[in-house]
């Protein structure tokens, strides 16, 4: 009978799942313990997002400027990304208004900006979550008395690993060299 080397078997026995059981880098946003629930109404921690190449940001559903040109610019990203690696980036979009952001708010405003779900995840997590997240993406944000907030505009991009690889404050249109470190991030994925 051959003997099994203690790594395969490992490996064997995790099903595969090799990732998992590597240690995350230090400077990854999976480090932080958050549960992100999104537009169905799913739990999973954030680190469950580990293994995917995706563009982050961070919006509320009632934003009636700003927002949507975040959204739609990570669009236009997706868009613009080499065939090859299109179907494997995943776009990520975290409120920072829990309060006001709860599930359904999430599902119809999927619906209403007709997000393909297969790529699109609408997240809300914890008040005190959407700070400490914030504060990792390098965001700011503060609501203003009517309700409304000031926040950063910026699209992340997160390697599979969950480090920031590249980030954008073009909002609007596309920023070629956003989209080449995008493609450059899904080649070496």
């Amino acid at each position: 009978m051959k003997r099994f080397v203690p790594g395969l078997l490992l490996a064997l026995l995790l099903g595969g799942h090799a990732l998992a059981a590597t240690p995350l880098p230090a400077d990854s946003v999976y480090q932080l313990d958050a549960t992100l629930t999104d537009q169905d109404g799913h739990a999973q921690p954030l680190a469950a997002r580990r293994g995917q190449v995706q563009v982050v940001s961070m919006i509320y559903t009632s934003c009636t400027m700003v927002c949507p040109m975040i959204v739609d610019t990570m669009k236009l990203t997706r868009n613009a990304v080499a065939a090859p690696g299109r179907d494997k980036l995943a776009l990520l979009a975290v409120s920072f208004d829990p309060a006001r952001d709860n599930v359904d708010a999430l599902r119809h405003y999927a619906a209403a900006r007709k997000l393909d779900l297969r790529y699109w995840t609408l997240a809300r997590v914890e008040p005190t979550d959407a700070r400490r997240l914030a504060a990792l993406f390098g965001l700011q944000y503060r609501q203003l008395p009517d309700g409304d907030f000031n926040h950063s505009s910026e699209l992340l991009l997160l390697d599979a690993d969950g480090r920031i690889a590249a980030r954008t404050t073009t909002i609007g249109r596309l920023d070629p060299a956003f989209v080449a470190a995008v493609d450059k991030t899904l080649a070496a994925h």
